[in-house]
């Protein structure tokens, strides 16, 4: 017998036992608010993923991977005194980077970016910045210059969807990336009156955001589109196209859109089933909010894993992207698995591009002038087909 027919067969005994005594009145009374609260309807669909070429296509969301090991080394060098390093200062940091072959091996793959010669200190290969890459690192710290009132609040914003008003150090360290913040953001110098360092526990320090009594109420994405179009919260659907669903499958959307909107920005309800169709909208909100904050509006997925304690969701986060593909599109390129929030890229005028969205395109587009460059070096030198250029086409294959 199903569990909603169980309990409510429970109830019904319960309430007509204590309708017959005055002091069960207050306990009926509280039963059926709880009953009316905690009604829920799961209902277990399945809808067939489908390939989507144009979302696959997007060099900015795939890219992504590729790109960051580039910035991370270009970093360090723009960070050096000199303006150039050698070999030596990075050559063993490629887990710290993120490099996924050799560091000298890897900065010879993007001739575009990453220029080589012979030191003056010592007799080894020495790094610097091509002038078109150093143009654009002039340009991104431009952009975390004049920005920075736009980053922080999306960094505000993501601590605040947190249950507790704190997320690690750790964890938002791992996802200043996709937030669009520089690496060295969390150092106290960056942070100013809106954040606090505080302590989680067996040794785990946090970042909390300061409250004042003029802060608003944050809005998410959903409810200021709601808010300008004079409308009710919805979550905008993108159907897959010549995908066609079963009535079932269409009649759960139409009341799934009718459920109450539960913003990330707000407390949780404690009476509020974990395995409801009103919880795991509010998980498809908090999935939306996160993305919509994030330069691509994408991430691996199970990069967002990691977050499922402090936001409040459940064990089983990940099958929110299987369940919603007209919401979210789950990408497989990159031997990864990519969550991509479709309204981003189907709807132009929902979401703001991310201050960084520019220049990373930029970087994208020089580090492809690296293959044209590699392969002119390998014409000029006659029937060269050396170990780099093998790399080279291995990353474009990724």
């Amino acid at each position: 017998m199903a569990f909603d027919q169980i309990y409510g067969r429970n109830l019904q005994k319960l309430i007509r036992f204590s309708s017959k005594a005055p002091f069960f009145s207050l306990i009926n009374q509280y039963t059926l608010n709880c009953l009316h609260i905690q009604k829920h309807n799961y209902t277990n669909v399945y809808m067939k993923w489908k390939k989507d070429s144009y979302l696959d296509s997007i060099d900015t969301i795939h890219k992504s991977i590729e790109l960051k090991p580039i910035l991370a080394l270009k970093n360090c060098i723009t960070t050096s005194p000199e303006g150039c390093i050698p070999i030596s200062n990075v050559s063993k940091k490629g887990l710290q980077l993120d490099v996924p072959i050799k560091v000298a091996r890897f900065l010879r793959l993007y001739p575009s970016i990453f220029e080589e010669f012979i030191g003056p200190k010592y007799n080894l290969p020495w790094f610097r910045l091509t002038p078109e890459a150093a143009m654009l690192n002039d340009e991104e710290q431009a952009v975390y210059r004049d920005s920075n009132p736009d980053l922080q609040e999306r960094l505000k914003k993501f601590i605040r969807m947190s249950v507790e008003n704190t997320l690690p150090l750790k964890i938002i360290q791992g996802m200043l990336w996709y937030l669009g913040l520089p690496n060295n953001y969390l150092e106290e110098k960056n942070l100013d009156g809106c954040f606090k360092v505080v302590e989680m526990g067996d040794g785990l320090k946090g970042l909390s955001v300061v409250k004042t009594e003029k802060d608003e109420k944050i809005l998410s994405l959903l409810e200021r589109n709601a808010l300008r179009k004079g409308d009710v919260v919805s979550i905008p659907l993108f159907p897959s196209k010549g995908l066609r669903l079963k009535t079932k499958i269409l009649d759960w959307l139409d009341n799934f859109q009718k459920l109450p909107y539960v913003s990330p920005y707000e407390e949780c309800p404690l009476d509020l089933y974990p395995d409801s169709d009103v919880a795991e909208k509010r998980v498809v909100g908090v999935l939306h909010e996160l993305l919509s904050l994030f330069v691509e509006h994408s991430a691996e997925r199970k990069k967002l894993l990691c977050l499922r304690k402090y936001l409040g969701l459940p064990q089983k986060v990940h099958k929110a992207f299987e369940r919603h593909p007209h919401v979210f599109y789950l990408s497989l390129r990159n031997k990864t698995c990519t969550a991509i929030l479709k309204e981003a890229y189907y709807d132009e005028t929902a979401i703001d591009v991310h201050p960084l969205a520019q220049v990373r395109a930029k970087y994208i587009d020089l580090v492809k002038e690296s293959k044209g460059i590699l392969k002119t070096r390998r014409q000029g030198n006659g029937n060269l087909k050396g170990e780099d250029e093998i790399m080279m086409q291995g990353q474009e294959s990724v």
